[in-house]
């Protein structure tokens, strides 16, 4: 399916933030590996999240659910022996998964996504995971990806961080249920860092001890320990937030967006700071933001690493902003669903915008005025894309047409239904 977006003069009404996709992956992932019955209440409903739900249960969990909660009983330590695990599209699943599966005899990771999960490198990974004596079939380091298991070994653990910090997340999940205690040594940079806090603080909740450098560089973590079964709450996502005040901030707009913490550990929180620079009338207050859209925005320069996901929606309110705005420190955009810096400015090219890319930077040089647009779009199958070329075609001069709009799914199901709600005319057509 397709949309169209119709140039939109403002927005206004009140929306709650959907539930946070990395906290409920992670507090999935956490029930699973506990002996006994977890709840999750709030739990995030997208394709990424039920990825996780989906493999969790081949592997052995039990899940009931209803509208409010899901209540999860574990496996621990001893996760079903299944021969094939189907993450879908998601990239996080699929990492955090291949640590746990090494728990398992003989488990296959199978590629339904070859023109994009199946294009992502997980080579750092699979090289840690061998080196602790798992044995991996792979295909240069993509999808599909064999696993044959039973017993990883714990002690001195190398992993990369400069291609993702999910590799790193994964290790985690699973060096406390190892025999030995286990020493994790960073290689090279570690890219976003504020999302292993997310992952530490999700460890810590489930009874979980590991003692972390003050940089993230260097983990020790105890063997032998046991996953707790819990109470979970999933805080609202401030990722799938930022592309809806962002559309609130380039438009003429009064917008509340409730259940986003002042005190979340989620880097995309940034969002709201980079608005306030751009100018943007807003309040932050009670878990409630509350835009003012003035159309009059500033340019901003921001060190993207650690508020990866909200990156492209800021882009995209730079577009409209006075001056030129500079992201930086944003290579690991490239080694998403797509490679969201050339692919992303790309398509923002053709709606008539002004942008420059770097090998980890993003220039944009803003238009006040607006674009154009009147043009189909690619979105390249990603989600973020969607949603960041969606505020975009809130400003052009003629409506724009986004490819397999539907992929918008992956984090934020009802994207296109709350920026309904606010009054945006976007309309599914199609394909």
């Amino acid at each position: 399916m397709d949309v169209i977006v119709t140039p939109t003069p403002n927005l206004q009404g009140e929306i709650g933030a959907l539930s946070s996709k990395n906290y409920t992956t992670r507090y999935l992932l956490v029930a699973a590996l506990a002996e006994g019955t977890s709840t999750i209440y709030y739990p995030a409903h997208s394709e990424d999240s039920d990825a996780m739900r989906r493999c969790i249960r081949d592997l052995g969990a039990i899940l009931q659910e209803d509208d409010e909660k899901i209540v999860v009983t574990g496996f621990g330590r001893q996760p079903k022996d299944v021969k094939e695990l189907d993450v879908g599209n998601a990239g996080a699943v699929l990492r955090f998964l291949m640590a746990i599966a090494s728990l398992c005899p003989d488990v296959t990771f199978i590629n339904r996504y070859p023109d994009s999960l199946g294009k992502r490198p997980h080579g750092d990974l699979i090289d840690s995971l061998t080196a602790m004596g798992v044995e991996i079939e792979h295909n240069e380091g993509k999808l599909p990806i064999r696993i044959k298991g039973g017993k990883p070994r714990g002690g001195h653990i190398q992993v990369s961080g400069n291609i993702s910090s999910q590799f790193l997340s994964a290790l985690l999940f699973l060096t406390p249920l190892l025999e030995e205690d286990s020493e994790i040594e960073v290689l090279h940079d570690l890219k976003s860092k504020v999302v292993i806090g997310q992952t530490l603080e999700v460890l810590e909740q489930a009874g979980i001890v590991i003692h972390a450098s003050e940089d993230y560089m260097h983990f020790k973590v105890p063997g032998n320990q046991s996953y707790q079964a819990r109470e979970y709450t999933v805080q609202g996502d401030y990722p799938g937030s930022a592309a809806i005040l962002a559309a609130a901030a380039v438009t003429n707009s009064n917008v509340i967006v409730h259940r986003l913490m002042e005190n979340s550990k989620q880097g995309e929180r940034a969002i709201v700071d980079v608005l306030k620079m751009m100018n943007v009338p807003l309040t932050h207050e009670n878990n409630i933001v509350h835009v003012k859209g003035n159309t009059q925005l500033k340019a901003v320069e921001f060190d993207g690493d650690h508020a990866t996901d909200a990156v492209l929606a800021m882009v995209a309110a730079a577009v409209f902003a006075e001056g030129t705005s500079r992201f930086y420190n944003v290579e690991n955009l490239r080694y998403k669903e797509c490679d969201r810096i050339t692919d992303y400015l790309a398509e923002l090219r053709k709606a008539g915008a002004e942008v420059e890319e770097r090998q980890a930077e993003i220039i944009v040089h803003g238009r006040p005025e607006g674009l154009p647009g009147g043009v189909e779009i690619n979105a390249h199958y990603d989600h973020r894309v969607i949603m960041a070329l969606t505020i975009v075609g809130l400003r052009c001069e003629q409506p724009i047409r986004i490819k397999d709009a539907h992929h918008v799914a992956k984090s934020y199901p009802n994207y296109f239904d709350h920026l309904q709600a606010l009054g945006a005319q976007v309309e599914w057509v199609e394909a």
